[in-house]
């Protein structure tokens, strides 16, 4: 379980996995207390976008984030993660997003579905490499 933490507190690594991130630059981090603010730059294809999230953890079980600057209305979501055996966890992620802008609705939820199902997927990959490599 503790890979799977590892990986989504490595913030500044998201754009060498997650495809969409284009940059991930830290304004804040104090470890101890589990909180960071991070600055991202995302490819939407159509448009660059533009956030800060702030990000929460009760290490290693949970990590939320909350948007607090952005070109988007809102992003807010959690990782839970719960160790099934010593070398198997399931990590479970919720994620509310608010574009903020117009977008027809089929290609809105669309986005939204995929973004997240391949957010996961790629952490996911992140993390089973992390995993191998230690």
């Amino acid at each position: 379980m503790s890979v799977c933490f590892e990986t989504l507190v490595d913030f500044e690594r998201y754009p060498q996995w997650f495809r969409m991130i284009r940059s991930a630059r830290m304004e804040s981090a104090d470890p101890e207390a589990g909180t960071w603010t991070v600055a991202f730059e995302l490819d939407a294809i159509v448009k660059t976008i533009h956030y800060t999230l702030a990000y929460h953890s009760e290490r290693p079980h949970r990590l939320s984030w909350k948007m607090v600057a952005g070109d988007l209305q809102d992003i807010q979501g959690v990782y839970e993660l719960i160790a099934l055996e010593d070398d198997l966890t399931e990590a479970t992620c919720t994620q509310g997003l608010e574009l903020g802008m117009w977008v027809p609705g089929p290609i809105r939820r669309t986005f939204e579905k995929s973004a997240l199902a391949d957010s996961v997927r790629e952490f996911k990959a992140a993390a089973e490499e992390r995993a191998a490599a230690s």
